[in-house]
């Protein structure tokens, strides 16, 4: 077992006092979170006192149809907790969760999913052994430090940080704190990216040269917006969290009563855009094949098309970027359609997102690993997780990990921004002969309360 993970402490050895714990101070949990097994209908649910307890929080489109749903349906979790800074999304995830496990008690009820409106105290709870953060993506990193400070496991989405440095500090918290951690990106567990890693990783297409990938081309620019009134139902100072303060419009944030897409990802202040959303996809994957998930290049130059800095909508449109790392690999990335193609002295091999694999020789795609060759891990995301934090091992995609897919598409971003071609540092983490694009690598402070 890897030692970085302790076994002497943690959720499974918590949880033999969780019981009488959560009696004690009187928390409505219900009578199916410690109910006999036998109860939970056709299920075949692990006993109470071996299950999971999850809490979730941020409860937007990707977590009500993504996140939530895996660990509603495994035997061996327990939703006990969701946490939304809006009453009106908070209020449809408790229902959602109340709803699934009432379908399965032999009463038809249940009432054990407490409902938040502020994280820490969701984070105070002992019974909560992991979390899952589904928030944008400028409150990941001050989430996820807390909740590894508070000993709890963490799932977070992708991408991980606004900065290399934040990325940096979270993955140090994450080892200090000796928690298991899973970059919340589902690429390695589709079948068809991880075959073509496969394939690489064991020299099926020869000495790999050549690495291209692309995301999709579909953001756009608003101009700057009048102020809103803000929605009753919305702490809107805590959406807003380590983020600067800033005039309330339903474009700056996320549709009123709905799940469509959200202003956020196109402002500046709490995402990067497409280069870092999708691109965390497709870029870890990149690094997967390229077996360099852990470092990162050497070189970068870019170029890109940002729209006036001034409106409401400002994350990069368009963009074009090339790396080369210390092995001598280059890879492509831009704004086109999400895909990873590699190519090597023998062949290639290409990945669409949504369709299958194609390859030369065309025979690549009947390839089977044998006994000697390199087989990467085949499960989904949630389910890594969950074995991890059980097993006290370690993730598929860690914080390491995730950092450095972040930091990678990070780096694309700065060169489009500073220009020309700037060397980097992969072990120090800092840019070579440039002050401009080093100064770009923090993000800017939080607001307080919420440094990391």
């Amino acid at each position: 077992m890897n030692s970085t993970f302790p076994t002497a402490t943690g959720p499974l050895q918590r949880r033999t006092f969780l019981k009488a714990g959560a009696a004690a101070v009187g928390w409505a949990l219900g009578a199916r979170a410690f109910a006999p097994a036998s109860l939970w209908g056709g299920e075949q649910r692990a006993a109470p006192s071996n299950r999971i307890g999850v809490g979730m929080i941020g409860m937007g489109r990707q977590a009500v149809f993504a996140n939530l749903p895996p660990f509603l349906q495994f035997p061996d979790t327990q939703v006990l907790a969701v946490c939304e800074v809006d009453q009106w999304r908070l209020d449809e995830a408790r229902k959602k969760v109340e709803s699934h496990y009432a379908a399965a008690a032999a009463s038809g009820t249940y009432r054990g999913c407490a409902a938040y409106r502020d994280f820490p105290e969701l984070l105070a709870r002992p019974d909560i052994d992991a979390v899952m953060i589904s928030t944008p993506d400028h409150w990941h990193v001050p989430m996820a430090v807390r909740a590894a400070r508070a000993g709890k496991d963490v799932s977070c989405e992708k991408p991980l940080t606004r900065s290399t440095a934040e990325g940096r500090l979270l993955s140090d918290w994450v080892t200090r704190e000796r928690r298991v951690f899973r970059t919340d990106s589902e690429f390695r567990s589709i079948a068809d990216f991880r075959r073509a890693c496969e394939l690489v990783r064991n020299g099926k297409i020869g000495q790999l040269h050549t690495i291209r990938a692309g995301v999709p081309e579909s953001d756009v620019a608003l101009a700057a917006q009048p102020a809103m009134p803000v929605p009753e139902e919305l702490d809107y100072d805590m959406w807003l969290g380590p983020a600067g303060s800033a005039p309330y419009h339903e474009q700056r944030v996320h549709p009123r009563h709905g799940y469509g897409r959200p202003g956020w990802m196109r402002v500046r202040d709490y995402c990067d855009g497409l280069i870092l959303n999708w691109g965390t996809h497709l870029i870890d994957i990149a690094q997967w094949g390229n077996d360099t998930d852990r470092t990162g290049p050497i070189e970068v130059e870019g170029r890109g098309e940002f729209p006036p800095q001034d409106g409401l909508w400002n994350v990069l449109l368009k963009f074009e970027v090339e790396y080369r790392y210390a092995n001598g690999v280059r890879l492509h990335y831009r704004s086109d359609k999400p895909y990873v193609r590699f190519e090597g002295s023998e062949g290639w091999v290409y990945v669409e997102y949504g369709k299958a694999l194609e390859a030369h020789p065309a025979s690549l795609r009947e390839w089977k690993p044998g006994p000697n060759d390199l087989v990467l891990p085949a499960k989904t995301d949630k389910r890594d997780f969950i074995d991890a934090v059980k097993a006290r091992g370690p993730t598929m995609a860690d914080a390491e990990v995730g950092h450095r897919t972040a930091s990678l598409c990070h780096l694309g971003l700065i060169a489009a921004q500073v220009g020309g071609k700037l060397r980097w540092d992969p072990a120090a983490e800092r840019f070579i002969g440039s002050d401009a694009a080093n100064a770009l690598l923090q993000t800017p402070p939080a607001r307080p309360p919420w440094q990391a």
